[in-house]
């Protein structure tokens, strides 16, 4: 069982707070009584799930750059977290192929900006850094599970950028924290699903868009086997590895977080799932773009997070695809609700 007590009364600075994994990380804190500061761009998408859950009334919402080093170290120097979570990026393949620059400035400086701020303010005691499963040199060998001590060489501007914002993370935590005052982590997740995230080029958004306009589903690599898990999975390993390493420094380490081998499927499985769960005759069809060089299989070894945090997953893929029907059928049909909605998955997750 997770113990969220922990958090009550704690300031939390969340970066990237108005994106997918951002709104229901928001959601977990506040509903656990954390102080929470968010900073980000505005919602990348319209719709999306900050605006539908209502976070904004219940948190100190900043729009803001993570390149802007001087505006974000004064939200540092004002709100002084003490714990602070790194999720801001430019997180999409395809755009880092179209906007490679803007890629790296986001992910790597955004790092160096955020890491800057933590190492001149005495406040913060735990900070995580959450990257992605796409950071290792990826040769594809089939069946094969990344270790988090393989090298760091990612394909795509995207993937590079994040196996740069790790070395960043590894320089300054053994340049600047080997002193014990602050704890660092990096998080390297898995490919994480959920209901509201509405972003392109992201199977369960395509989903849910053609059932919008009731279209066919199209699949453009339906043999690219991936790593997925439901989006609390991820945030409830990210806030114990903040919560572990800010009681014992011994816990800072760098983590896959990732679901079991059961989890990991193609992408035309998950789309199958996903139609026979909604029903009503939903398709899909298999229809490739053309489109830049993408990893077609991608695993991670979960093995260390499970034995240093007692950690195991609670929904696999059949159950996290039946929460997504539900989440988008209430979005559908009474997307008011969506506040009820998450409290409710959320109460469901910690039931377990």
């Amino acid at each position: 069982m997770f113990d969220l007590s922990f958090y009550k009364n704690k300031t939390v600075l969340v970066t990237g707070h108005t994106g997918f994994k951002g709104a229901w990380l928001c959601k977990i804190l506040t509903g656990a009584g954390a102080k929470v500061v968010g900073f980000s761009l505005n919602p990348p998408t319209t719709p999306n799930l900050f605006t539908l859950s209502g976070i904004e009334k219940e948190i100190v919402s900043i729009i803001g750059d993570i390149r802007d080093f001087e505006t974000l170290k004064s939200v540092f120097d004002k709100y002084k977290p003490e714990i602070v979570l790194h999720l801001a990026a430019q997180p999409i393949v395809r755009d880092s192929y179209k906007e490679p620059r803007y890629t790296y400035d986001t992910n790597v400086m955004g790092t160096v900006n955020i890491l800057e701020c933590v190492r001149l303010s005495s406040c913060v005691k735990s900070f995580l850094n959450v990257t992605t499963d796409k950071v290792y040199f990826n040769d594809e060998k089939p069946s094969h599970a990344f270790d988090e001590d393989e090298p760091l060489d990612g394909y795509d501007p995207y993937s590079n950028s994040k196996s740069c914002s790790e070395l960043v993370t590894h320089s300054y935590k053994k340049s600047f924290f080997l002193d014990g005052r602050c704890a660092i982590s990096t998080a390297r997740a898995g490919n994480v699903i959920g209901g509201g995230d509405f972003a392109r080029d992201r199977i369960i958004p395509d989903c849910v868009r053609a059932l919008e306009k009731g279209e066919q589903i199209v699949v453009r690599n339906p043999y690219s086997t991936r790593p997925y898990q439901h989006v609390l999975e991820p945030l409830f390993l990210y806030l114990t590895i903040a919560q572990k390493q800010y009681e014992d420094g011994a816990y800072a380490g760098y983590y896959n977080v990732g679901p079991d081998d059961c989890d990991c499927v193609n992408t035309g499985n998950l789309v199958s799932l996903f139609c026979n769960a909604w029903g009503n005759g939903l398709a899909w069809i298999n229809k490739h773009d053309g489109g830049p060089h993408e990893a077609a299989f991608l695993k991670l070894n979960n093995a260390k997070i499970k034995k240093v945090f007692g950690w195991k997953p609670r929904w696999h893929i059949r159950e996290t695809v039946q929460k997504i029907v539900d989440w988008t059928r209430v979005y559908l049909e009474m997307p008011e609700k969506i506040p009820q909605e998450m409290q409710k998955e959320i109460e469901e997750f910690l039931s377990i």
